[in-house]
């Protein structure tokens, strides 16, 4: 299947961010991918959030700052408001964090989530990956 919108969860961007091998690799090789193939990559503004208080509590705020600025320039900001946040009260999935990030995603129409937390994303219209799987398909 082509995907042409991939939604990118957190752990995937920290992975890259903070090296944590072995997974940073493939995040690295999946935003190179995407300057020269035909998908797009996306997050959401909690994401953008969630990151910088990581990132910051690592390394430093302006480190952090730094980061994010560049990876701005590379993935599609999506933002959530409070219809996100409705539907996923409203869901039976467990977990609260990444049900908002699938709505998000959902109503955004994008084409696949790419993240290590396969699991918590099993039950939901959208096809998960993690970003191994995804560059093995290209």
């Amino acid at each position: 299947m082509t995907y042409k919108t991939v939604f990118v969860d957190s752990d995937i961007i920290l992975d890259m961010m903070l090296e944590r091998d072995p997974f940073n690799k493939f995040s690295k090789m999946l935003f190179q991918e995407a300057k020269t193939k035909s998908f797009a990559i996306y997050t959401s503004a909690l994401v953008f959030a969630n990151l910088h208080y990581l990132i910051a509590k690592y390394f430093d705020r302006n480190i952090a700052k730094e980061q994010l600025r560049v990876l701005s320039k590379l993935i599609t900001i999506l933002s959530f408001d409070e219809e996100h946040v409705k539907l996923a009260l409203s869901s039976e999935h467990v977990d609260f964090e990444d049900t908002v990030q699938y709505q998000i995603a959902n109503k955004n129409n994008c084409d696949l989530i790419i993240t290590r937390n396969t699991k918590h994303y099993k039950r939901f219209d959208i096809p998960v990956l993690t970003a191994e799987q995804f560059l093995r398909q290209l």
